[in-house]
């Protein structure tokens, strides 16, 4: 029901002769389409690209007719016959007059599926062009209906049904998604729903007849932005990365190469302190852990510091791994920004390590104070040093790259896989 706010004022029941959109029915699903353009030669028959399109266009208009006779909508001389379940039809696509066909070639991309195109001339076609319609839940003599009703569209030939996922086509089919023909009648993605319903001698209904509420709306439209997110690929030559190359600061990110080159790269010295920290915690976490299995008393001075610092790490580790771990199952393009959010709780979880090492080793010699604000001090004088020397990659470069002899910046170059 995605894009219900943009349906016209259509009739509820489908009669034959109707011009109507198909929508897959999974979450995010695109509408039934095609367009002039041939399938590629090699890609099964050289016939009509039929795919889903995921916006609202006139090429994804079909006509449903008999699948033995051509019905005008308009004749009033013609009583009105409407579709039900188990009957057979043929879809016309309205601007090219090309019926929807199927025939035992491989799909485009999912090779153990049939390939769908659109065949004919002026709604004239062959057998492989017929269809029977199969309401979910429906008995003989249910109505197909907008919206409500889900449908499968089954090959009256082969036997497979009308199906359509998430698989982007390549540049000749301009990257919309492959629509097929699948023998798995159980599989989801074999819905439909008929969304767009033009039928001029039935009467209309309107939009709010459809009308999702507040939780509907809510559950549907973050199910669609998560999908749809996903759903992203990189473009043809761009670099992207991998989470395993974040922590360690494997590999930056151009964001300009004009005039003044700008790149984006973590601070070498706070990424693998970072990296350090976490290791040290974790130490310490297991450390503590079995001294409190084993009754192992600590001094009371030291005590609070034990628990606060286990207690607080935990909860900046935790922060870190929600935001850290789910980029490794994630299937859409990954850039190294991502990483940022984990990197404001590993900073944090490494003040709360750094603190206490300093007390902890401050605190065996005799000017603790003194010794543990010298430490300090030395830190965050290091971490001002490294902050001026990595500046120009943020506030932009000129000059040759780092990987030429006469560079400025090549004794800022620590790892070869640094690209600025």
């Amino acid at each position: 029901m995605y894009g219900l706010r943009f349906l016209s004022f259509d009739s509820l029941e489908v009669a034959f002769g109707a011009v109507l959109t198909l929508k897959n029915h999974r979450t995010g699903g695109g509408y039934l389409h095609s367009h002039w353009h041939l399938y590629p030669e090699g890609i099964g028959a050289r016939q009509q690209q039929v795919t889903a399109y995921t916006h609202k266009d006139d090429n994804n208009k079909w006509t449903i007719k008999p699948f033995d006779v051509n019905i005008d909508s308009n004749d009033p001389s013609i009583s009105i016959r409407l579709v039900k379940h188990g009957d057979v039809v043929r879809l016309e696509h309205v601007a090219t007059k090309r019926n929807l066909h199927s025939h035992k070639e491989p799909a485009p991309l999912t090779k153990r599926h049939y390939q769908v195109t659109g065949y004919g001339e002026n709604g004239v076609g062959d057998a492989n062009d017929v269809w029977k319609v199969e309401i979910v839940g429906g008995k003989e003599g249910d109505v197909l209906t907008t919206i409500s009703s889900r449908l499968k569209l089954v090959h009256f030939l082969t036997g497979c049904a009308l199906h359509s996922h998430n698989k982007q086509l390549p540049k000749w089919g301009y990257e919309q998604m492959e629509v097929t023909c699948s023998q798995n009648l159980r599989d989801r993605n074999n819905l439909w729903n008929v969304e767009d319903n033009y039928f001029p001698r039935l009467p209309n209904v309107s939009v709010q007849f459809y009308a999702q509420n507040f939780f509907q709306k809510f559950l549907e439209s973050h199910a669609i932005m998560l999908q749809g997110n996903s759903g992203l690929k990189p473009k043809e030559g761009e670099v992207t990365s991998r989470p395993w190359q974040w922590p360690i600061n494997y590999r930056g990110q151009f964001f300009s190469g004009n005039q003044y080159r700008i790149y984006l790269l973590g601070n070498p010295l706070i990424w693998w302190v970072n990296l350090v920290s976490l290791v040290v915690f974790l130490c310490l976490a297991v450390y503590h852990l079995v001294c409190e299995q084993r009754g192992y008393e600590r001094s009371a001075l030291f005590k609070d510091d034990w628990k606060r610092m286990v207690s607080a790490g935990f909860q900046l580790f935790v922060g870190w791994v929600l935001h850290y771990a789910p980029f490794w199952v994630m299937g859409r393009v990954l850039y190294y920004h991502h990483y940022f959010p984990a990197v404001l709780f590993n900073s944090m979880l490494s003040g709360v390590i750094i603190d206490f090492v300093f007390k902890m080793v401050c605190s065996r010699r005799s000017s603790s104070e003194v010794t543990f604000n010298w430490a300090e001090s030395v830190l965050f004088a290091v971490a001002a040093y490294s902050f001026f020397a990595y500046a120009p990659l943020s506030y932009g470069m000129q000059g040759p790259l780092s990987t030429e002899p006469n560079s400025t910046y090549s004794a800022i170059r620590l790892l070869d896989s640094w690209e600025f």
